[in-house]
């Protein structure tokens, strides 16, 4: 008999859809936890694509299927805890948060998401929606017993901008499972051509265009450039596109471990799962200073940062990695180390669990007490 009964509200939208099928592959491991599961999708059809505010506003399409999982939930057996990721489904389900313990995680805070929200073709309403949309956020993360945050990035948002309390909020990644995502041989040394990998289905925000300006000024020191992305791309020397594969795939993993380098130029991105992958992987990695990136791929430590869009120091720091196996192969050491120390999808939903387990008992001793 499992001590506690968790309902797991989950946006899949964007790489929330990965974060949910991690925790549906490492919660179940916990002997203590019965799991019900609560998936809000993010695409709108048939008739409801039809009614005004439901098809265009994600914020009010979640909660309000979120507030019909929940009683789903609710009716399959009494809960001990929710948790909700991210905070969106929860923003209508706030009287179910005043009922049941409730845990609220987030990738991002509105205001952080506002700042990036060009690149997501994502617009701000005028003041006075703003303004009801800060305090609606401010009062969920009030009514959560506690709030897990993926980066201290967004910890210092919900402190700095929701009046959120620092001890109320513990930062926990989601990560990969490192094990699944370990080369199966050490990276050597090798005379073959050094291989370039990209990982984002929307080429142009994820920088794929600026990294492929990069590759052609590079293409003479004979490297490749491997591209896994929806977009359609032409072909040239030197360059292979992958369209058809699939996240967390056997194929996928394979053409991590043959390539020698992760280039991710994004121009907007809170925390990009692919980097966890690559750090796990062994790669030296190339991004862009941008919000909690720089937390996973630490300047000169796990690899190398550049300014957003500028093309002159992406092309430098990949001839960096290019000319110097030695410093590659250094780099990918140290983040496969700061990979499996912060960012292992299985000891982070441990960790997690332990947060929910320990707002239920707080209830029932509460409730012991009450009696």
């Amino acid at each position: 008999m499992s001590a506690y009964t968790i309902g797991f509200v989950l946006e899949q939208a964007l790489g929330h859809v990965t974060h949910a099928k991690n925790l549906q592959a490492n919660v179940p491991a916990d002997p203590e936890v019965r799991a019900l599961w609560g998936l809000i999708p993010f695409e709108v059809a048939g008739l409801a694509a039809r009614v005004p505010v439901y098809k265009s506003n994600w914020t009010v399409r979640a909660g309000l299927r979120a507030r019909r999982v929940v009683r789903g939930l609710v009716r399959q057996a009494p809960l001990d805890a929710l948790f909700f990721h991210t905070q969106v489904p929860a923003i209508l389900a706030q009287d179910w948060l005043r009922r049941i313990p409730g845990i609220v995680s987030l990738d991002a805070t509105p205001l952080q998401y506002d700042r990036l929200g060009t690149f997501y073709q994502h617009a701000q309403g005028p003041g006075w929606l703003e303004t009801l949309k800060w305090r609606l956020n401010r009062d969920c993360y009030r009514h959560a017993r506690h709030l897990v945050a993926w980066a201290e990035w967004t910890k210092r948002g919900l402190v700095d901008e929701y009046e959120v309390p620092a001890a109320k909020i513990t930062v926990i990644p989601p990560g990969v499972n490192v094990a699944d995502w370990r080369r199966p041989t050490p990276r050597t040394r090798h005379d073959d051509p050094v291989k370039i990998l990209f990982v984002g289905a929307n080429l142009e925000r994820k920088g794929g265009l600026l990294l492929l300006e990069a590759f052609r000024s590079l293409r003479s020191l004979g490297i490749e450039l491997h591209l896994v992305t929806k977009d359609p791309v032409p072909s040239e020397p030197g360059l292979f596109v992958y369209a058809q594969m699939q996240p967390n795939s056997q194929p996928l993993k394979d053409l991590y471990h043959r390539c020698d380098i992760f280039a991710l130029p994004t121009f907007g991105d809170c925390l990009p799962m692919v980097l966890s992958e690559a750090g796990a992987s062994g790669m030296a990695m190339v991004s862009t200073k941008v919000a909690a990136i720089p937390e996973i791929v630490r300047d000169g430590e796990t690899g190398l940062t550049v300014p957003v869009g500028d093309v002159g120091a992406l092309t430098e720091a990949l001839r960096r990695l290019i000319l110097s196996p030695d410093l590659r192969l250094r780099l990918g050491e140290r983040a496969i180390t700061h990979v499996t120390h912060s960012y292992d999808a299985q000891k982070n939903a441990t960790r997690l669990l332990d947060l929910l387990k320990h707002e239920a008992d707080l209830a029932r001793v509460k409730a012991r007490r009450t009696a």
